[in-house]
Protein backbone atom coordinates (compact mmCIF):
# COMPACT_ATOMS: atom_id res chain seq x y z
CA UNK A 1 0.00 0.00 0.00
CA UNK A 2 2.45 2.68 0.52
CA UNK A 3 4.31 1.99 -2.71
CA UNK A 4 1.15 2.79 -3.95
CA UNK A 5 0.47 5.88 -2.26
CA UNK A 6 3.83 7.40 -3.77
CA UNK A 7 2.98 6.89 -7.43
CA UNK A 8 -0.15 8.13 -7.09
CA UNK A 9 1.32 11.69 -6.74
CA UNK A 10 3.41 10.77 -10.05
CA UNK A 11 -0.12 10.21 -12.31
CA UNK A 12 -1.59 13.16 -11.17
CA UNK A 13 1.49 15.09 -12.45
CA UNK A 14 1.32 13.35 -15.85
CA UNK A 15 -2.05 13.63 -16.65
CA UNK A 16 -1.59 17.59 -15.88
CA UNK A 17 0.93 18.41 -18.46
CA UNK A 18 1.09 17.95 -21.39
CA UNK A 19 3.88 15.01 -22.78
CA UNK A 20 7.08 16.62 -24.72
CA UNK A 21 7.24 15.61 -27.97
CA UNK A 22 10.73 17.34 -28.86
CA UNK A 23 11.39 20.64 -30.77
CA UNK A 24 10.16 22.95 -33.79
CA UNK A 25 13.34 25.19 -35.56
CA UNK A 26 11.41 27.76 -37.72
CA UNK A 27 13.05 30.43 -40.43
CA UNK A 28 11.57 33.68 -40.13
CA UNK A 29 11.81 37.00 -42.31
CA UNK A 30 11.51 40.79 -41.97
CA UNK A 31 11.99 43.10 -44.48
CA UNK A 32 11.73 46.91 -44.37
CA UNK A 33 12.10 49.71 -47.06
CA UNK A 34 13.66 52.82 -46.66
CA UNK A 35 15.12 55.84 -49.13
CA UNK A 36 18.90 56.88 -48.31
CA UNK A 37 20.07 59.97 -46.54
CA UNK A 38 23.11 60.26 -47.57
CA UNK A 39 25.76 59.10 -50.33
CA UNK A 40 29.29 58.33 -50.77
CA UNK A 41 31.67 59.22 -53.47
CA UNK A 42 34.94 57.87 -54.61
CA UNK A 43 36.60 60.78 -57.16
CA UNK A 44 40.44 61.69 -57.71
CA UNK A 45 42.28 63.05 -60.34
CA UNK A 46 44.78 61.26 -62.85
CA UNK A 47 47.83 63.02 -64.49
CA UNK A 48 50.23 62.59 -66.89
CA UNK A 49 54.01 63.67 -66.72
CA UNK A 50 57.13 63.53 -68.35
CA UNK A 51 58.70 63.47 -64.98
CA UNK A 52 57.36 61.69 -61.91
CA UNK A 53 57.44 65.52 -60.21
CA UNK A 54 56.10 66.71 -62.90
CA UNK A 55 53.35 64.39 -62.88
CA UNK A 56 53.40 64.66 -59.40
CA UNK A 57 53.00 68.38 -59.48
CA UNK A 58 50.12 68.54 -61.75
CA UNK A 59 48.73 66.20 -59.39
CA UNK A 60 49.08 68.08 -55.92
CA UNK A 61 47.46 71.06 -57.75
CA UNK A 62 44.39 69.39 -59.55
CA UNK A 63 43.81 67.82 -56.39
CA UNK A 64 44.33 70.96 -53.81
CA UNK A 65 41.76 72.87 -56.13
CA UNK A 66 38.71 69.93 -55.92
CA UNK A 67 39.30 69.51 -52.12
CA UNK A 68 38.67 73.39 -52.01
CA UNK A 69 35.73 73.12 -53.90
CA UNK A 70 34.00 70.27 -52.16
CA UNK A 71 34.67 72.29 -48.62
CA UNK A 72 33.22 75.26 -50.39
CA UNK A 73 29.81 73.20 -51.30
CA UNK A 74 29.57 72.41 -47.83
CA UNK A 75 31.58 69.03 -47.43
CA UNK A 76 32.52 69.30 -43.79
CA UNK A 77 36.63 68.18 -43.29
CA UNK A 78 36.20 64.64 -41.66
CA UNK A 79 33.57 63.86 -44.77
CA UNK A 80 36.71 63.75 -47.30
CA UNK A 81 39.79 60.77 -46.56
CA UNK A 82 42.31 60.41 -48.79
CA UNK A 83 41.54 56.77 -50.18
CA UNK A 84 44.61 56.09 -52.91
CA UNK A 85 47.20 57.31 -54.38
CA UNK A 86 49.80 55.48 -56.54
CA UNK A 87 52.88 56.77 -58.42
CA UNK A 88 53.13 54.63 -62.19
CA UNK A 89 55.82 54.66 -64.74
CA UNK A 90 53.94 54.16 -68.39
CA UNK A 91 55.89 51.88 -70.69
CA UNK A 92 55.90 51.73 -74.31
CA UNK A 93 55.95 48.33 -75.56
CA UNK A 94 57.87 47.29 -79.04
CA UNK A 95 58.01 44.66 -81.28
CA UNK A 96 62.02 45.47 -81.64
CA UNK A 97 64.37 42.67 -81.06
CA UNK A 98 68.18 42.49 -80.35
CA UNK A 99 71.11 40.78 -82.30
CA UNK A 100 69.95 37.22 -80.60
CA UNK A 101 66.21 37.99 -81.27
CA UNK A 102 64.88 38.30 -77.76
CA UNK A 103 62.17 40.95 -77.77
CA UNK A 104 63.67 44.38 -76.38
CA UNK A 105 62.36 45.23 -72.68
CA UNK A 106 59.62 48.00 -72.59
CA UNK A 107 60.76 51.63 -72.09
CA UNK A 108 59.43 54.33 -69.22
CA UNK A 109 57.75 56.55 -71.43
CA UNK A 110 56.69 59.46 -68.43
CA UNK A 111 54.69 58.53 -65.66
CA UNK A 112 51.12 58.73 -64.07
CA UNK A 113 49.93 59.78 -60.82
CA UNK A 114 46.73 59.06 -59.40
CA UNK A 115 44.94 60.20 -56.18
CA UNK A 116 41.81 59.70 -54.83
CA UNK A 117 39.64 60.74 -52.19
CA UNK A 118 36.14 59.16 -50.59
CA UNK A 119 33.39 61.94 -49.73
CA UNK A 120 30.21 61.59 -47.91
CA UNK A 121 27.34 64.11 -48.96
CA UNK A 122 24.81 64.21 -46.49
CA UNK A 123 22.76 65.75 -48.26
CA UNK A 124 21.63 64.14 -51.48
CA UNK A 125 19.63 67.13 -52.70
CA UNK A 126 23.40 68.71 -53.43
CA UNK A 127 24.99 65.14 -54.42
CA UNK A 128 24.41 66.16 -58.24
CA UNK A 129 25.85 69.89 -57.96
CA UNK A 130 28.92 68.48 -56.02
CA UNK A 131 29.29 65.43 -58.73
CA UNK A 132 29.24 68.13 -61.44
CA UNK A 133 31.27 70.75 -59.20
CA UNK A 134 34.34 67.94 -58.97
CA UNK A 135 34.21 67.42 -62.51
CA UNK A 136 34.63 71.00 -63.72
CA UNK A 137 37.90 71.65 -61.39
CA UNK A 138 39.48 68.55 -62.62
CA UNK A 139 37.81 65.49 -61.20
CA UNK A 140 39.41 63.24 -64.03
CA UNK A 141 38.15 59.85 -62.22
CA UNK A 142 34.98 59.11 -60.67
CA UNK A 143 34.58 55.77 -59.41
CA UNK A 144 30.73 55.39 -58.57
CA UNK A 145 28.43 56.71 -55.76
CA UNK A 146 27.26 54.33 -53.31
CA UNK A 147 24.15 54.87 -50.96
CA UNK A 148 23.51 54.60 -47.28
CA UNK A 149 21.32 55.64 -44.06
CA UNK A 150 22.99 57.47 -41.56
CA UNK A 151 21.33 55.27 -38.88
CA UNK A 152 19.77 52.16 -40.23
CA UNK A 153 18.89 50.66 -36.00
CA UNK A 154 15.00 51.49 -35.86
CA UNK A 155 15.07 50.10 -39.37
CA UNK A 156 16.75 47.08 -38.55
CA UNK A 157 14.95 46.59 -35.21
CA UNK A 158 11.25 46.10 -37.00
CA UNK A 159 12.46 44.21 -39.45
CA UNK A 160 13.57 42.09 -36.80
CA UNK A 161 9.70 42.35 -35.02
CA UNK A 162 8.40 41.08 -38.29
CA UNK A 163 11.00 38.45 -38.98
CA UNK A 164 9.98 37.01 -35.53
CA UNK A 165 6.51 37.47 -35.90
CA UNK A 166 7.42 35.13 -39.32
CA UNK A 167 8.75 32.42 -37.56
CA UNK A 168 6.15 32.48 -34.78
CA UNK A 169 2.74 32.37 -37.36
CA UNK A 170 4.81 29.66 -38.96
CA UNK A 171 5.59 28.01 -35.92
CA UNK A 172 2.11 27.97 -34.88
CA UNK A 173 1.03 26.41 -37.98
CA UNK A 174 2.60 23.39 -38.25
CA UNK A 175 2.45 22.89 -34.42
CA UNK A 176 -1.57 22.93 -34.99
CA UNK A 177 -1.25 20.55 -38.03
CA UNK A 178 1.15 17.92 -36.18
CA UNK A 179 -1.85 18.72 -33.46
CA UNK A 180 0.62 19.77 -30.74
CA UNK A 181 1.54 23.34 -28.93
CA UNK A 182 4.25 25.55 -28.80
CA UNK A 183 6.39 25.49 -25.71
CA UNK A 184 9.40 27.41 -24.48
CA UNK A 185 11.47 28.97 -26.70
CA UNK A 186 15.18 27.82 -26.78
CA UNK A 187 16.78 29.67 -29.24
CA UNK A 188 17.12 32.93 -31.73
CA UNK A 189 19.79 33.83 -34.53
CA UNK A 190 19.78 36.62 -36.77
CA UNK A 191 21.24 37.36 -40.13
CA UNK A 192 21.26 40.66 -41.59
CA UNK A 193 20.76 40.55 -45.59
CA UNK A 194 21.79 43.97 -46.48
CA UNK A 195 20.56 45.24 -50.15
CA UNK A 196 21.85 48.42 -51.12
CA UNK A 197 21.25 49.95 -54.70
CA UNK A 198 23.50 49.17 -57.00
CA UNK A 199 26.44 52.17 -57.60
CA UNK A 200 25.93 54.59 -59.70
CA UNK A 201 28.79 54.50 -62.39
CA UNK A 202 30.39 57.82 -63.76
CA UNK A 203 32.89 58.59 -65.73
CA UNK A 204 34.13 62.28 -65.89
CA UNK A 205 34.34 63.59 -69.29
CA UNK A 206 35.92 67.35 -70.29
CA UNK A 207 32.88 68.32 -72.22
CA UNK A 208 30.70 67.59 -68.69
CA UNK A 209 31.89 71.07 -67.47
CA UNK A 210 29.95 73.94 -67.26
CA UNK A 211 26.90 71.33 -68.00
CA UNK A 212 23.97 71.50 -65.76
CA UNK A 213 24.02 68.90 -62.54
CA UNK A 214 24.32 65.20 -62.75
CA UNK A 215 20.50 63.62 -62.34
CA UNK A 216 21.04 61.73 -59.98
CA UNK A 217 18.33 58.95 -58.44
CA UNK A 218 18.81 57.16 -54.55
CA UNK A 219 15.66 55.05 -55.29
CA UNK A 220 15.14 52.72 -51.90
CA UNK A 221 17.46 50.76 -49.91
CA UNK A 222 16.21 47.27 -48.59
CA UNK A 223 16.73 46.14 -44.30
CA UNK A 224 16.23 42.70 -43.96
CA UNK A 225 17.01 40.44 -41.24
CA UNK A 226 16.19 36.29 -41.16
CA UNK A 227 16.11 34.96 -37.56
CA UNK A 228 15.82 31.06 -36.95
CA UNK A 229 13.98 30.16 -33.68
CA UNK A 230 13.32 26.91 -31.98
CA UNK A 231 10.75 26.75 -29.68
CA UNK A 232 9.54 23.19 -27.70
CA UNK A 233 7.02 21.28 -28.94
CA UNK A 234 4.52 19.45 -26.62
CA UNK A 235 1.64 17.08 -27.55
CA UNK A 236 -1.77 18.90 -26.99
CA UNK A 237 -3.69 18.02 -23.89
CA UNK A 238 -6.18 15.32 -24.38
Amino acid sequence: MRALSVLVPFALIATALPAYAGTIAIEGRGEVRAAPDMATINSGVTTQGATAREALDANTAAMSELIAALKEAGIEARDIQTSGFSVNPNYVYSDARDELGYTMPPKINGYQVSNSVTVVVRDLEELGSILDRSVTVGANTVNGVSFSVADPSELLNEARRIAFTDAREKAELYAGVADATLGDLEQISERQDFNAPQPYPMYARAEMAGSAPVPVEAGEMSFAITVNVTWDLNNSAE
